[in-house]
């Protein structure tokens, strides 16, 4: 399968997804993304904006996975720009949500074929598209996805060593980058592979049924000529 991987970072939500699988990452930041292409040399890793490239290539896949930042739509945000103390205001300055998000909502569910994830916090406000909600996120997909109760739902506690060893990333060589908020970002790897999982069953049974279809004729597509 032919799979996007949009804000990819390091990578937690690909962690567990094998080497079958032709897998192009997009990462903003070089230094990140170089994290990135050790811990998965097979994957063709793109250094630019993960946004633009969606637009332009989204129908070259199969599967796309999209995290897009977090930090506009977050309660967390919310709660520092109410405040009334005028330190935090200024540390903290109003900022408008960033509308890529839905933008890239609206694209996938229109315009794209194959199976998609969205991935982004619960928000401060009324999701303007309904999404799955769990694992304190929020979730937009185009297939069949059960709970998951397959992970401990600490993903942004814990010391960098505790970090580490639960999301299988050993970033000790690296320097010159915030690791605890690398590894405090990551998907859990084991939800990662779960919605991969039930992307592929839906993927291949809409692959079955197209191949069950005989080919259209011209009249199929165009219509019966006018008598």
């Amino acid at each position: 399968m032919r799979i996007l991987n949009l804000y990819a970072e390091i990578g937690g939500n690909r962690k567990l997804w094998g080497d079958e699988h032709e897998i192009t990452a997009v990462e903003y930041k070089p230094e990140i993304a170089a994290i990135y292409h050790d811990f998965f040399p097979n994957d063709t890793m793109v250094v630019g904006d993960a946004h633009q490239y969606l637009l332009e290539h989204y129908r070259e896949f199969d599967f796309i996975w999209s995290s897009p930042p977090c930090p506009t739509h977050s309660k967390a945000r919310f709660s520092s720009m109410v405040s009334e103390k005028e330190w935090v205001l200024d540390r903290y300055p109003a900022k408008y949500p960033a509308m890529e998000l839905y933008q890239e909502i609206i694209l996938l569910q229109t315009h794209f074929k194959g199976k998609f994830c969205v991935e982004n916090v619960i928000a401060y406000y009324t999701p303007l598209i309904q999404p799955l909600e769990f694992e304190r996120h929020y979730w937009w997909v185009n297939f069949a996805l059960p709970g998951f109760n397959g992970s401990d739902n600490r993903g942004h506690t814990g010391s960098v060593p505790e970090l580490s060893a639960r999301k299988g990333f050993d970033l000790t060589k690296y320097k010159g980058v915030d690791k605890r908020l690398l590894l405090r970002n990551c998907v859990e790897p084991e939800l990662g592979k779960y919605i991969l999982d039930w992307s592929q069953k839906e993927w291949h049974h809409t692959k079955s049924l197209l191949a069950a279809q005989p080919s259209p004729t011209t009249a199929d597509v165009i219509g019966e000529p006018i008598k």
